[in-house]
């Protein structure tokens, strides 16, 4: 293991019984903050909560987040990757960039819910 390396620990896969490598995250870095947003209030209704994540997080270190944060399973995760853009800001004639997020539709099952507030 070198100086900085990231901690493995092996898993036995059920299907074929070869050792997998897991990598150990912090759960609590993997979600950065809730989209509060008309599109995801809207989406909020139909039990699907919109989360600004990680750039280098996975579906899988998403529900690991949400299972420990808010002790909910979810039953779906999509992932969005917003590339960043650039445009021309209109009182100089200069160009400006909007960074690029990562967001994270979580659907749950009925009778879950999550306290953003």
């Amino acid at each position: 293991m070198a100086l900085f390396g990231k901690k493995t620990e092996k898993k036995v896969s059920e299907k074929a019984g070869v050792p997998v490598p897991v990598i150990m995250r912090d759960v609590s870095r993997v979600i950065v903050k809730p989209m509060i947003t008309e599109k995801a209030a809207l989406v909020a209704d139909h039990n699907v909560y919109v989360f600004e994540v990680a750039r280098s997080a996975t579906k899988y270190d998403v529900r690991a987040a949400v299972q420990k944060l808010w002790q909910v399973t979810p039953a779906r995760i999509n992932i969005v990757n917003r590339p960043p853009r650039q445009f021309k800001l209109r009182s100089k004639n200069r160009k400006s960039t909007e960074p690029g997020i990562k967001k994270a539709y979580v659907y749950l099952k009925k009778g879950d819910t999550i306290e953003l507030v």
